[in-house]
């Protein structure tokens, strides 16, 4: 599997289909900014935080060479994030699990259902059945991504970590192909791609500045 690198071209999308609105490739948006913004049906940060930022971006530079799409992924509770959920939540505005419990609770909800719409295109990231094998440079990348310290644990603890990581990919049934390619840490995530093509960030989490890092790559 290939793997993506700031300022290098960015890898096209594998994604299952659009499910909202008309997508397409990354080479027919060159001449574009293209923000992606990364998300999961069962992710209350995603709704509170993330898709109203990106929501926002979008409508601030309207009419400007900025494309925004949407990315539907899945990397856990597998029940509750999957295609049937989010086109429930692209038709009518439908939440569920978490994000329906935290969302009721801050009473951002209208009635049971979403107060927003989401106004661009919307695609499900492509997800694969694994085979339950472990590829070891796959288990290193995941450490290193996720525990950016881990060579400076003792080794007991490391140990202990690679245990626990191979145990989850063995278990784990189905890859998100987008999201790891992207080599993502979570959801809500999104990514920046400048006009010629390159990644140019993934970032994690919301409250970031998105909207300003647009704007920079918008007057390249």
């Amino acid at each position: 599997m290939s793997t993506s690198e700031i300022d290098q071209k960015a890898p096209e999308l594998k994604v299952e289909r659009w499910v909202q609105g008309e997508g397409g490739s990354l080479v027919s948006q060159l001449g574009r900014v293209i923000l992606i913004e990364v998300f999961q049906v069962n992710c209350p940060g995603c709704f509170i935080a993330g898709l109203p930022e990106a929501i926002a971006v979008h409508r601030a530079f309207s009419g400007r060479p900025l494309t925004v799409w949407g990315l539907a992924t899945a990397f856990e509770d597998l029940d509750k994030n999957n295609l049937e959920n989010l086109k429930k939540l692209l038709g009518r505005g439908e939440v569920i699990g978490e994000t329906l419990s935290s969302l009721t609770e801050a009473g951002q909800l209208l009635g049971d259902r979403l107060p927003y719409e989401i106004p661009f295109p919307v695609a499900w990231d492509r997800l694969v059945p694994t085979d339950g094998a472990v590829n070891p440079e796959t288990m290193e990348r995941l450490i290193q991504r996720d525990i950016p310290h881990f060579d400076t644990l003792p080794e007991k603890m490391r140990q202990m970590v690679r245990t626990q990581v191979e145990s989850y990919l063995r278990k784990k049934p189905y890859d998100a192909l987008t999201f790891d390619e992207y080599q993502l840490c979570g959801t809500p995530s999104t990514i920046l791609i400048d006009k010629r093509g390159r990644l140019r960030g993934t970032l994690f989490g919301s409250g970031l500045g998105i909207e300003q890092r647009v704007a920079q790559l918008l007057e390249e």
